[in-house]
């Protein structure tokens, strides 16, 4: 772990080599079962090319569902499991989730069929970044602070179109491993993007996405995506993992009020996220009082846990 200086617009974790698993730490599959799964991979990115063709063309809830499902495929080409816990409102939504690794964009898209807000750079990416432009993502120049509102309002335009929402308000990956507080990004969650939320009457729905190895009963930092890593020594510690699997706990939606406080909501978003009591947050950011606005995540029996297996 670094410290590492706070900066509002570009976010930083803490995080280095030191946070990630040390050799043999996570049992591994054969290298013929590697190289498949990245000739699956490299399949489901060509895939994507007339996926990408296609979403122009098709209604709103087909586009959605597309996106949804080669989302799903792509994480079983990387042998993820995926596990939901909880539901998703029936209505739009300004979903937060905490930020680990360039999986949490297809645990998020296989889950709920909504538009992402994503750095810039995502959309020169091979054709990943084609297929995130034509799902409608919202791109964040992070270079030009002074573009932030008129991005929030691109978010809040997409909420009054009866669209949700997906953010990640730390602003950067970190490890989320156990005992790591202090590699969260400073500062928390970010709260621009929830005054989208409060502007047109969305509730929030904190996500907290965890990783774990199946095959040790705990959890890893494997897929974590890094500030000082490469895109390619993090694929290549997916691709080798066994039984990595990635959960998605959806908590109870945060119903703000019209003069709510950004900062307080996110704070309060951040504390379902993370599992940190709220101590009167939710009160003071004017949530309106009912029963799901809590960091617990009350479920309906048999509805506990959804598990969608996604291994390769």
């Amino acid at each position: 772990m670094t410290a590492v200086p706070r900066d509002l617009w570009r976010p930083s974790s803490g995080c280095d080599d030191d946070c990630l698993p040390a050799a043999g730490e996570v049992p591994t599959v054969p290298m013929a079962r590697r190289v498949l799964r990245l000739v699956a991979a490299l399949g489901m990115l060509l895939a994507g090319i007339p996926v990408v063709l296609l979403l122009p063309v098709l209604p709103s809830r087909e586009r959605q569902g597309l996106v949804s499902g080669w989302a799903r495929a792509t994480a079983r080409a990387f042998g993820v499991r995926l596990v939901v816990r909880g539901r998703l409102p029936r209505r739009r939504a300004l979903l937060a989730a905490n930020h680990v690794s360039w999986l949490d964009i297809l645990a998020v898209l296989a889950v709920a069929p909504t538009r992402m807000v994503a750095k810039r750079e995502i959309r020169s990416w091979p054709v990943v970044g084609l297929l995130a432009a034509a799902a409608g993502t919202v791109f964040v120049d992070r270079a030009r602070p002074l573009t932030l509102p008129r991005t929030v309002g691109r978010v809040a335009d997409t909420l009054r179109a009866g669209r949700s929402v997906a953010v990640f308000p730390e602003g950067t990956t970190w490890c989320a491993g156990e005992d790591a507080a202090d590699c969260r990004p400073g500062g928390g969650f970010r709260p621009a993007m929830f005054q989208a939320a409060i502007d047109t009457g969305s509730p929030v729905v904190p996500l907290r996405l965890t990783y774990r190895c199946a095959a040790t009963g705990s959890t890893t930092t494997a897929a974590a995506f890094l500030g000082a890593d490469t895109l390619l020594r993090s694929v290549a510690r997916v691709v080798a993992a066994r039984e990595l699997v990635v959960s998605v706990t959806i908590a109870g939606a945060l119903h703000p009020a019209r003069d709510a406080d950004r900062r307080l909501l996110a704070r309060a978003a951040e504390s379902a996220v993370h599992l940190v009591p709220t101590a009167g947050v939710a009160a003071r950011a004017r949530l309106r009082p009912v029963p799901t606005v809590t960091p617990a995540v009350p479920v309906p029996t048999g509805l506990a846990e959804r598990e969608l297996d996604l291994a390769a």
